[in-house]
């Protein structure tokens, strides 16, 4: 025998089915409410990370040029990458030639250690930056000869005894004791670390990438003069603009 519903105890349970849907409801908006906060703020973190835009300390890097012309140029390089090595001896001339020796431009270095940070790269970068501590002026010089003889990628070269016997090799100006235990004793390895951090910061993912006035050329531009150029003389344009 079928039984009456009772119209109270279905209204109630029509109202209790309400309020769950509306709590649920509620509860949907407010979550998407706080995924939107978030994606909001994800992103306002993000975006000056990924931006291509560099502030660099020029004055604590290696700068071939007069520091006051108009155009930056940075080169993030790694003593070990054979990419690194075709900038130093075929893009840079072409950049000493037509930008630096005519004052427009001045290039600066900044290691990014990407191949062998524990080994050869980490050694060979902190060889460099005791070079150019203790005289400035070798800098370039000692920096082109680690390019000159590098060694193979997949081999470990770049030891605290080749470095300094080449320092010697090469008549670096500078206290050869003092190189060694500068490297033994990793005593920039602070500075590394900050340039390395600057590098990851701005999201780089390969070497050479270069920068000019801040602004990150493209990859192709580190490995085509051509390319690199044509950006170099987009920024100077700019520059007399001003």
């Amino acid at each position: 025998m079928k039984t009456k519903k009772n119209p109270v105890n279905k209204a109630a349970q029509i109202k209790a089915k309400r309020e769950q849907q509306e709590k649920r409801m509620k509860r949907i908006i407010w979550i998407t409410g706080a995924c939107i906060v978030v994606l909001v703020a994800l992103l306002l973190i993000i975006k000056p990370n990924s931006s291509s835009k560099g502030d660099f300390d020029y004055s604590a890097m290696p700068v071939l040029g007069n520091p006051d012309a108009p155009i930056k140029i940075v080169e993030m390089g790694d003593y070990k990458c054979p990419s690194c090595q075709y900038f130093t001896q075929e893009i840079s001339p072409q950049i000493q030639k037509d930008y630096i020796d005519t004052g427009k431009a001045a290039l600066y270095f900044m290691n990014y250690l990407i191949i062998s940070p524990e080994a050869d790269s980490s050694s060979a970068a902190l060889a460099a930056l005791s070079v150019f501590h203790q005289n400035r002026d070798e800098f370039w010089k000692y920096h082109e000869a680690i390019y000159k003889n590098q060694g193979d990628e997949t081999t470990e070269w770049a030891t605290p005894d080749f470095l300094v016997n080449l320092a010697r090799t090469e008549n670096i100006k500078v206290d050869y004791d003092k190189l060694r235990k500068d490297i033994d004793e990793r005593t920039y390895q602070k500075e590394i670390d900050s340039q390395d951090e600057t590098a990851k910061r701005l999201q780089i993912m390969s070497t050479p990438t270069v920068f000019v006035n801040g602004e990150k050329a493209s990859d192709k531009a580190s490995m085509d003069y051509t390319i690199l150029k044509s950006f170099i003389e987009e920024k100077l344009a700019e520059q007399n603009k001003k």
